[in-house]
């Protein structure tokens, strides 16, 4: 019972964050913390998985550098949205424009 709470509450969290990503959403913003709600439940799970069969720890720590800087770039790219668009609905964005 504990080990599938223990593997099925991250893979929730995974499924739960997947959904809010593939629902329709207006905001670039809503689809940036989803992503990084998928990358979070990611991370668990590889801690878990890591901590299970006793490895070392170093490899969960390059993933949540890679996924800071994934989010440094997604805000970086929600701010230049917002100031050339004002706003950061996704039916003002065109191809065209960029």
């Amino acid at each position: 019972m504990l080990l599938s709470f223990n593997w099925g509450f991250p893979l929730f969290l995974f499924i739960c964050g997947s959904w809010v990503f593939v629902s329709k959403r207006k905001h670039l913003l809503l689809t940036l913390l989803s992503l990084e709600f998928i990358v979070l439940s990611l991370f668990l799970i590889l801690f878990m998985y890591l901590n299970m069969w006793n490895y070392e720890l170093f490899f969960s720590m390059v993933f949540l550098t890679f996924s800071v800087c994934e989010g440094a770039l997604g805000l970086s790219v929600l701010i230049s949205m917002i100031r050339t668009h004002g706003n950061d609905y996704f039916q003002t964005f065109s191809i065209l424009q960029c």
